[in-house]
C-alpha cells in the first residue's frame, strides 16, 4: 500500500540529509499516517483508513461526513479530464 494519506493525498516528501561536514544525501519525509477506524453515520459503519495526523484532526474538529465530502469533492476537482 502506498505511503500517502487518503483523505489529504499527503504523501513522502524528498530533500537532503546534510552532515556537519556539508555532504549531501538524498532522504524521505514520510507523513504521519495512522491506521484508524473512522464512524460515518450516513452509511452506519465503520471505514477503516490511511490517514495523516492532520486529517485525523480535521475529523475531530468538522466531523467525519463534512472531511469526507470535502476530500470527496476535492478529489474529483483533481481528476476532471481536460483541465
Amino acid at each position: 500500500m502506498a505511503n500517502r494519506c487518503e483523505l489529504t493525498g499527503k504523501g513522502p516528501l524528498s530533500g537532503n540529509l546534510v552532515s556537519h561536514s556539508q555532504r549531501h544525501t538524498k532522504r524521505r519525509q514520510m507523513p504521519n499516517l495512522q491506521t484508524k477506524r473512522v464512524w460515518v453515520p450516513e452509511e452506519g459503519r465503520f471505514i477503516k483508513m490511511k490517514i495523516s495526523a492532520r486529517a485525523i484532526k480535521a475529523i475531530s474538529r468538522n466531523g467525519a461526513s463534512a472531511t469526507l465530502a470535502r476530500a470527496r469533492k476535492k478529489m474529483a476537482v483533481a481528476k476532471k479530464p481536460g483541465s
